[in-house]
């Protein structure tokens, strides 16, 4: 009995030092890739790259978003749409909320924040599956359940459709100032590739979704806008802006080349501390408080 107790003995201390080199090993992979974006970011032409943070993006993009607004002047109030926001505790918009601004998210999942009524004037999500066919009649349906006309900042992120549904909310005189679209960053420009419109594309986690930079870049010229910025974190977003802001952004290569970022799809193991339901319901409901 006592050699059984020894050799359970000696397990259980195996299992806590394997445990102690797996997290070490985590911790020194998100270090060595913390230093690399930072590497990253400084060597790019373009010097919105250099911005990047993240808060409650998945990776860079907020600290992005955040310099595109200043530009703007747009900190201190706006509206947001987001389709595409998974369970809601890390999208590109919770950053915006944060900020106090009014918005709505569209999705299929159920969101694991609880939304208090009395905040429905400041925040909705309307679960849906999101279509080329239904996906203006569901940006409609949001901005009037939070008392709006229009949207400053639209992010989507849906892992296929994103440049049919571009093209029909671009169609209907949807005109956010900034818009954030996931792109397919397999495809360097000057390629021109999107997947084939299929209302119930469910991605597969290969390289058939979205659509290359060039693509999404030649359609928002169609509406005057331009690409200023892709994080260089994942090459995974792109940064649209209304021409008319062009001003702002002169520093900004115009050169698709030079915005471009390629895949890199690595994300932080763990990032600061984790994001608390507490805190994004807090966020969320600010004005019931």
């Amino acid at each position: 009995m006592n050699f059984l107790k020894k050799i359970k003995r000696h397990l259980h201390w195996k299992r806590v030092e394997i445990g102690r080199i797996a997290n070490l090993i985590e911790a020194i992979y998100d270090l060595t890739l913390f230093q690399q974006t930072k590497n990253l970011q400084s060597q790019y032409k373009n010097p919105l790259n250099a911005f990047g943070k993240k808060c409650f993006s998945q990776t860079d993009e907020d600290g992005i978003t955040l310099e595109i607004l200043r530009r703007l002047d747009l900190i201190s109030e706006g509206v947001y749409v987001e389709f595409g926001v998974g369970d809601g505790m890390e999208n590109n918009t919770l950053i915006l909320a944060a900020l106090g601004w009014r918005g709505f998210w569209v999705g299929v999942e159920a969101i694991r924040p609880k939304i208090k009524e009395s905040a429905s004037s400041r925040f909705t999500y309307l679960q849906n599956w999101i279509t080329r066919e239904n996906i203006v009649e569901l940006a409609r349906l949001g901005l009037r359940r939070i008392g709006a006309t229009s949207p400053s900042v639209a992010s989507l992120d849906l892992d296929g459709n994103d440049i049919y549904l571009v093209e029909a909310l671009l169609s209907d005189g949807f005109r956010p100032k900034l818009f954030v679209i996931e792109y397919n960053a397999k495809f360097l420009p000057p390629i021109e590739f999107k997947i084939a419109y299929d209302a119930n594309h469910r991605w597969l986690g290969d390289d058939y979704f979205g659509a290359s930079l060039t693509s999404f870049v030649k359609l928002f010229a169609h509406s005057n806008y331009r690409v200023v910025c892709c994080n260089s974190h994942t090459g995974a977003n792109a940064f649209f802006v209304d021409s008319i802001y062009s001003q702002q952004f002169s520093d900004v290569p115009n050169n698709i080349a030079d915005i471009y970022a390629e895949p890199r799809y690595w994300l932080y193991r763990q990032y600061g501390h984790p994001s608390s339901l507490k805190t994004i319901e807090q966020i969320l409901n600010a004005d019931s408080a």
